[in-house]
């Protein structure tokens, strides 16, 4: 009989998770200007540790990898310094977190990163990027040339270690959402003509290589990898959906990773059950709850069941841990959920919604107050 149970035990790898909700990896621009993991990123993922498994947000390998303003780096040493702080603070309050890895290939900019962005093609990216002068027309980025795509395959697998060094448990090597491996994927922003690009196995062959890479880095049971069948982020358009993930996740399963993260997961898409008939070790499910719409009242629960009953392992939520840095025990106990604030506030930098929402035992603090209450309970 399936379990839908949230709250039973789950497992990624050799890791044993004390529930089966997981927190999303979720970009919130508060790393310092260098890169470097801020003290508020420190408190905000300490007070969610009662996650059954944290994915920390997207993090770059390398300096051209970079998105935004204000985005982690793991390829220096302050930077590993700072995800320790962060991870020491988890684990102190009885968490688990692992990395995301996450190269922007063309949803980037100089004014962000100080270096023209790269990707399989030269396709610029159809719609403004945020800098820190405000949206920017995106640029044309570089075609990658065969000796860098191999520099860059290296630095995921330094990226890996560096983040083992940080107290990681692993990292998920994020090939979704219109970033670097989505785009060699993708027909519409591939179009190389060597052994990168063209055919299904051309296309998957970079994210294949990067993942192989980190599992010689760091072991198979530390590294998930993410993918989003479908999705049309970042000006990304397949043609072929079915087939290539099909290809994908079924070469993918050779390599027997700690875990796969599906986005924006539907258990009434056939494709998602080919995927769990293919996958052989933990599958996360991330359901829609909507973009630009209210969160439903119970937080995601239901479709987050619904998920479970539909054979995914553990399922991850986003905006619900955001507004609510104990969503285990609330959705546990059925208590009421905090309203996630305005949208702005969460790439805005500060602690003004970010580690200032209310848990049960603080519900009456906010503001500073919360700023300090919270800081000193996550230290």
């Amino acid at each position: 009989m399936t379990n839908t149970d949230l709250f039973t035990t789950g497992r990624i790898g050799t890791l044993e998770l004390p529930n089966r909700l997981v927190m999303a990896p979720l970009t919130r621009n508060r790393a310092e200007a260098d890169g470097t993991p801020s003290e508020l990123m420190a408190i905000q993922y300490a007070q969610r540790a009662t996650a059954g498994l944290i994915i920390a947000e997207g993090t770059t390998p390398n300096p051209v990898g970079q998105t935004y303003p204000n985005i982690p780096g793991i390829h220096t040493d302050s930077h590993i310094a700072g995800w320790r702080r962060v991870t020491d603070a988890v684990r102190a309050r009885g968490g688990r977190m692992f990395l995301q890895l996450q190269h922007g290939g063309r949803v980037g900019h100089p004014d962000n990163s100080g270096l023209i962005p790269v990707a399989p093609s030269a396709i610029a990216l159809p719609e403004p990027i945020h800098t820190p002068s405000g949206p920017q027309p995106a640029v044309t980025p570089r075609a990658l040339s065969l000796a860098e795509i191999q520099d860059t395959i290296a630095d995921y697998a330094t990226a890996a270690r560096n983040a083992v060094a940080a107290g990681f448990e692993g990292v998920e090597i994020h090939s979704a959402n219109g970033h670097l491996p989505h785009q060699f994927l993708a027909g519409n922003t591939n179009r190389r003509t060597d052994a990168y690009g063209g055919s299904i196995d051309n296309r998957i062959r970079l994210t294949l290589e990067v993942v192989d890479a980190a599992i010689a880095a760091i072991g198979a049971d530390r590294v998930g990898i993410r993918i989003a069948p479908g999705v049309t982020v970042n000006g990304i358009a397949e043609d072929d959906t079915d087939e290539l993930y099909a290809a994908l996740v079924a070469a993918l399963a050779e390599r027997d990773p700690a875990y796969l993260h599906l986005v924006f997961a539907d258990p009434e898409n056939p494709l998602y059950h080919r995927i769990r008939q293919l996958w052989p070790t933990a599958l996360i499910a991330n359901p829609n709850l909507g973009w630009g719409v209210p969160l439903p009242a119970d937080g995601g629960r239901a479709a987050a069941e619904a998920l479970l009953a539909a054979g995914a392992d553990l399922v991850s939520l986003g905006r619900s841990f955001l507004a609510n840095p104990d969503l285990v025990e609330r959705l546990k106990i059925g208590a009421p959920l905090n309203p996630l604030r305005d949208e702005p506030l969460m790439y805005v930098g500060g602690p003004e919604g970010y580690i200032d929402y209310p848990t049960l035992d603080t519900a009456t603090i906010s503001g500073p107050a919360a700023v300090h209450a919270l800081s000193s309970t996550a230290a």
